[in-house]
């Protein structure tokens, strides 16, 4: 956690936020958790319950770091052909792995997004929904900068204006992210994926991004100098 807790200082630094905003992202994952049966953390949580919790690592406290847990996830991916005979609803539109290279200042989450876009012949502006690595709060927001869904600091808005949250412009981690759904480690990539499948087929429930077309997983691991050592993009699409 002291990683992602000196991601967040530098962060906040940067673009003038602040512990408040990052007890804005659990609230919100919270609430999404709470709609998700699956999910490890289902209980809301207000923004004061989330700044009062201990102190894990200055400013990350508790609630601002995802629960480890056992879970398990599974995906199922056949040729286009096979597909189509039976009758699938969704698409591997594109999707990218990169390896962090720390002699460049472009995080790898940015390059695998880029030809993730590339190869599905879309860009961020086309995401309707996205599941990003939210280890801890202030992930989310770098994460969703990383793979160009705004600009620099521009995720700050996206929270404190709600366009993040179900219902709104863009909802990030509507099954409630690592944060709310847990993080099973290595299950945890496909869980999104699954999530993000369970969203372009309508089968969310009172979770359900309403319309959905084309989704974003971003997932990431390890530490290789000051960003994560691996980045994997993978865009979605929902077909007829």
């Amino acid at each position: 956690m002291e990683h992602y807790a000196a991601k967040a200082r530098a962060y906040l630094m940067e673009y003038g936020g602040t512990a408040e905003d990052l007890a804005r992202v659990v609230v919100k994952s919270r609430e999404n958790g709470s709609r998700n049966l699956l999910a490890q953390l289902r209980k809301p949580v207000t923004i004061e319950e989330v700044m009062a919790d201990r102190m894990v690592a200055d400013p990350l406290t508790r609630s601002m770091c995802a629960p480890i847990g056992n879970g398990a996830s599974a995906v199922v991916v056949v040729s286009p052909r096979l597909a189509a005979s039976l009758g699938s609803s969704v698409r591997v539109a594109g999707a990218a792995l990169v390896s962090n290279d720390v002699r460049s200042t472009t995080p790898p989450a940015t390059l695998a997004a880029e030809r993730a876009f590339a190869a599905a012949g879309v860009g961020p502006g086309d995401v309707d929904v996205a599941e990003v690595h939210d280890a801890a709060a202030g992930a989310e927001l770098v994460a969703v900068e990383q793979v160009g869904l705004c600009g620099p600091g521009g995720a700050l808005d996206l929270v404190r204006s709600g366009a993040t949250a179900l219902g709104g412009r863009l909802p990030v981690n509507p099954g409630g992210g690592l944060l709310s759904r847990g993080h099973p480690l290595g299950a945890t990539g496909c869980a999104q994926l699954v999530e993000l499948t369970e969203q372009l087929r309508g089968r969310c429930g009172d979770r359900q991004v309403a319309g959905a077309r084309f989704a974003l997983a971003q997932n990431s691991g390890g530490v290789l100098g000051e960003d994560e050592a691996v980045a994997v993009v993978t865009v979605l699409e929902a077909v007829a």
